[in-house]
């Protein structure tokens, strides 16, 4: 049984809330990163009070409304499926502050946390402020959207960012690890997967290890699994026929993403 791939578990919390997964230092081996992905139904709501934790709440699919009962944003929310490729909206809420998210329409809801002290003011990160880049080249091309990275300084650790994958080509590679705090070489974070294919009877494999093979994985991951990232290197490969998405929550000691490639396959880069 793997101790890094989660399974959806849909816990009714309240009427017309379901709680799909719940990631955090309590049932997990990660320290900065939680996460939940809770399902809405329309007009249904869900609260909490945040304590030395920051959160980014992404609008995976549907629209919501969302306020720290000082600030309100309304009818946020881009697209129906993941797969419509185009960004989405978010709000960014501070430690030892209270949110409520209204689901307007069904929607899905992934929230981010990570430790925080400093106090800093919410935000609205709309679809358009997400940055967006292709990486990649061959069989190792992906579609980025940045909805929190380490350039914006709107967060105080976490990390956010949407990727999307073709079919046959891999992703988070050549396999690179950020477990070092080793700046500026390398940083620590820890790193959670959130995944869904297209059609959603596919499935990924994902492979987490480290060099000394003390953490070797190797997962069949499907659609609305969670895959946990405590340290190693982690690349996805996507089966021929389906598309990948997955989104990446990652946070450590300090808010920067400076990667280590393994040197068994780096060359890869140097292709013509």
């Amino acid at each position: 049984m793997s101790t890094l791939l989660r399974k959806p578990n849909s816990v009714e919390a309240s009427s017309g809330v379901k709680i799909v997964h719940e990631v955090s230092s309590e049932n997990s081996s990660l320290i900065y990163v939680g996460m939940k992905v809770v399902d809405l139904a329309p007009g249904s709501n869900f609260s909490e009070k945040l304590e030395k934790v920051e959160c980014c709440i992404v609008a995976l699919t549907g629209k919501i409304n969302v306020t720290d009962h000082t600030e309100t944003f309304e009818n946020i929310g881009m697209r129906e499926s993941v797969f419509e490729k185009k960004p989405t909206d978010s709000v960014y809420i501070s430690n030892d502050r209270s949110f409520e998210v209204k689901a307007v329409t069904d929607a899905r809801i992934i929230l981010c946390y990570s430790p925080s002290e400093k106090q800093l003011p919410t935000r609205l990160i709309k679809a358009e402020d997400n940055s967006i880049e292709h990486r990649g080249k061959y069989n190792n091309k992906r579609l980025v959207h940045n909805i929190l990275p380490d350039s914006d300084p709107s967060a105080n650790c976490l990390l956010v960012v949407e990727v999307f994958t073709e079919s046959g080509n891999w992703s988070s590679y050549p396999p690179h690890k950020h477990d070092q705090d080793n700046l500026p070489n390398e940083s620590f974070l820890e790193e959670t997967y959130y995944h869904e294919m297209n059609p959603n009877s596919g499935f990924v494999f994902q492979r987490v290890y480290s060099d000394d093979r003390s953490l070797d994985e190797t997962m069949a991951v499907e659609n609305g699994d969670v895959v946990l990232v405590p340290k190693g290197y982690h690349p996805v490969a996507v089966p021929d026929g389906y598309e990948s998405y997955y989104l990446n929550i990652m946070a450590g000691p300090k808010r920067i993403w400076k990667f280590h490639n393994e040197p068994a396959h780096e060359w890869i880069l140097e292709r013509k």
